[in-house]
């Protein structure tokens, strides 16, 4: 018999309701993690709840007890400045202490705005300049296939990001490859930093693009964690070879604080401690709804 620590971890099956209460743990947190910081990404947190609970309780392969176990599914986030959002996810699952997300972005915290694999158990890749991650998610799924391995690799990325030309540089060589353990999910809540995606550059027809470019292409309601799981499960499945996976989800930036849905002022902010209750209790009022 092999050891416990040998075994293979099963895909999580977390239902809809223990999905949805992640989904709002994960915009609690974010709302006390940037009370620590003064500043922080509220608005794109919100939009990606969803999707950041799916992933972790529902569909990825990993192990908190083995950071670094080859075979782990990976996640890889583009749009780095989310990445309060994913660490209680990972302090949750065990991969460091809970106590260490009451000293985010502190001096000598090894949490910071944007997520560093050097310094945080369970961070795949280092992120925060935009346009990167989708390159280095091709590069983990091609070494997956050389070395043999039965691992997904899944690349988040904001809608702004589809303006930088390495995403589809990145594309055209995932298609060529076709690598079918390449799932790469664009977060299309509609804003960036200097407002409307498609009033500052146009990206659409996406869908269409992306297909253009030999990608298989799925859209999704991004709120929907459970529509989420089992679309991301399907992908999981798949076989190398096959072509690549782009799952576009239609989410809103903000999500879950009504004055924050779709405005773009708060990409960046700070939420005094009597307005983070009220926002507190509306997360938590709607994930009851």
């Amino acid at each position: 018999m092999p050891s416990s620590t040998t075994l293979t971890p099963d895909r999580p099956t977390a239902d809809a309701a223990r999905l949805a209460d992640r989904a709002a743990f994960v915009r609690t947190e974010t709302i006390r993690l940037i009370e620590i910081a003064k500043v922080g990404h509220y608005s794109s947190v919100f939009s990606a709840a969803e999707i950041f609970a799916a992933l972790y309780y529902g569909v990825m392969r990993t192990d908190s007890a083995r950071p670094d176990w080859p075979d782990r599914d990976r996640f890889l986030m583009g749009k780095g400045h989310a990445a309060v959002g994913l660490f209680p996810i990972l302090a949750d699952l065990g991969y460091f202490p809970k106590e260490v997300l009451d000293g985010y972005t502190r001096l000598g915290s090894p949490l910071g705005d944007h997520p560093d694999m050097t310094k945080v158990p369970g961070i795949d890749f280092s992120s925060g300049s935009i346009g990167h991650a989708l390159s280095n998610g091709l590069g983990m799924a091609l070494g997956g296939r050389m070395a043999g391995r039965d691992f997904s690799v899944f690349v988040m990325l904001g809608d702004g990001e589809m303006q930088e030309g390495q995403v589809w540089e990145a594309a055209l060589g995932a298609a060529h490859h076709r690598l079918g353990k390449l799932v790469a999910i664009v977060d299309r809540n509609g804003f960036q930093l200097d407002g409307s995606v498609d009033d500052v550059i146009g990206i659409e027809p996406l869908a269409d693009k992306w297909r253009a470019f030999g990608w298989e292409v799925h859209e999704v309601d991004g709120h929907d964690a459970t529509a989420v799981r089992d679309l991301l499960r399907d992908l999981a499945a798949r076989p190398d070879g096959d072509a690549p996976s782009c799952v576009i989800a239609q989410t809103k930036k903000g999500k879950g604080v009504s004055y924050m849905e779709e405005e773009p002022g708060w990409h960046l902010g700070y939420l005094v401690p009597a307005d983070a209750d009220r926002a507190v209790a509306e997360i938590l009022e709607g994930g009851r709804a």
